[in-house]
C-alpha cells in the first residue's frame, strides 16, 4: 500500500501548496477587476496624459497585440522547461535519474489492492472519462455563467493539448518502461498524455468555477486541480506505463497550454484582450469618452 501513500500523498502536498500560495498571492482577480467607479475617477484626474493616451491608443487590436506577447512568453517558458527535461531524458541526468527507479518501486511494491485502486484513479486522466466530464461540467458551466465562450475555451484546452501531445510523442518516439506494466496503454511514452490532459483541463474546469467566487473558493480550485493532475500523474508512473520524467513533461505541457489559451481568452472574462479593453472602457466612462473602435462592447457587459 506504499505506492498508495505516495501517489495520494504527492496529490496532497502539491495541492494544499499550490492552495496557500494562491490564497497568499492572489490579492486581486486580474481576471474580474472590482475598482470603485470614485477610485478611476481619482486617478484620471491626477492623470490626465493616461487618459488621453487610454482613450487614443488602447483598442481592441492592441490589447490583442499585448496579450499575444504575454502569451507568447508563457509559450516560450514552457516549451523550455519541457525542453530541459527532454535534454535530461536524451543525456540521462537531473530527474532522469529517477526513472528507472522510480519505475522499479511500483513494480516491486504493487499489491493487487492498490493496482485495483490506481486503475480507477488514472482512467480520469484518459480521454473516455476525461473527454464526457469536460463536456458536462463546461455544459453546467456554461448555463451558469451564460456564455458559450466556455464552449469554445474548454474545446482549444483540452483539444490542442492532445494534438500537441501527440505530435511531441511521434518526435521523441520514447520507449515505455519494460518491467511490469499493471495497466493498459498505448503509443510512445513522453510525454505522458494523461498527465497533460488532466493538468490543462482541470485546471481549465478550476478557473471556469471560481468565475465569481470568492478568493478562497478559487484557491481551493486551483488547489484541487493541481492535486488531481498530480495524483493521476503519480499512478501512471506507480502502474510501471510512464517514466517520472514522462509526467513531468505531461504536466509543464498542460499546464503550459492552459495558461496560454485562458492569457488568450483574457482570463475569467474569457473575452481576447479582455484587461486592456477593460481599462479603456473604465477610463472613458470617468472621462465621458464615446469613441469606440468597431466591434467594440463593453467591458462591464462581457
Amino acid at each position: 500500500m506504499s505506492v498508495l501513500l505516495i501517489c495520494f500523498g504527492s496529490a496532497v502536498v502539491a495541492g494544499v501548496l499550490t492552495a496557500a500560495a494562491a490564497r497568499r498571492w492572489w490579492r486581486t482577480d486580474p481576471g474580474a477587476p472590482r475598482v470603485e467607479p470614485s477610485t478611476i475617477a481619482s486617478g484620471v484626474r491626477r492623470h490626465q496624459r493616461v487618459a488621453r493616451w487610454m482613450r487614443s491608443a488602447v483598442d481592441p487590436q492592441a490589447a490583442a497585440g499585448t496579450v499575444i506577447v504575454a502569451a507568447a512568453i508563457v509559450a516560450v517558458v514552457g516549451g523550455g522547461a519541457l525542453g530541459v527535461v527532454l535534454a535530461m531524458v536524451r543525456t540521462h541526468r537531473g530527474f532522469a535519474d529517477f526513472d528507472t527507479s522510480a519505475a522499479r518501486y511500483g513494480a516491486t511494491h504493487a499489491t493487487p489492492s492498490s493496482t485495483h485502486v490506481m486503475r480507477i484513479v488514472t482512467q480520469f486522466g484518459g480521454a473516455y472519462v476525461l473527454v464526457p466530464l469536460v463536456v458536462v461540467i463546461g455544459a453546467a458551466e456554461a448555463r451558469r455563467l451564460r456564455s458559450w465562450a466556455t464552449v469554445a475555451f474548454l474545446t482549444i484546452t483540452v483539444g490542442g493539448q492532445y494534438l500537441i501531445a501527440d505530435l511531441i510523442k511521434a518526435a521523441v518516439d520514447r520507449a515505455r518502461p519494460d518491467l511490469l506494466r499493471l495497466t493498459g496503454f498505448s503509443g510512445p511514452s513522453f510525454p505522458s498524455g494523461h498527465a497533460a490532459a488532466s493538468s490543462a483541463a482541470f485546471a481549465a474546469l478550476a478557473l471556469l468555477a471560481g468565475r465569481g467566487r470568492s478568493r478562497r473558493a478559487k484557491a481551493a480550485l486551483a488547489g484541487l486541480s493541481v492535486a488531481g493532475a498530480v495524483l493521476i500523474s503519480a499512478t501512471r508512473v506507480m502502474l510501471g506505463v510512464h517514466w517520472l520524467t514522462d509526467v513531468l513533461a505531461g504536466l509543464i505541457l498542460g499546464w503550459t497550454w492552459f495558461a496560454f489559451t485562458s492569457i488568450a481568452f483574457g482570463g475569467r472574462r474569457l473575452r481576447f484582450g479582455a484587461p486592456l479593453v477593460t481599462a479603456r472602457d473604465l477610463t472613458d466612462e470617468v472621462t465621458g469618452g464615446s469613441r469606440r473602435a468597431p466591434g467594440y462592447t463593453s467591458a462591464r457587459s462581457a
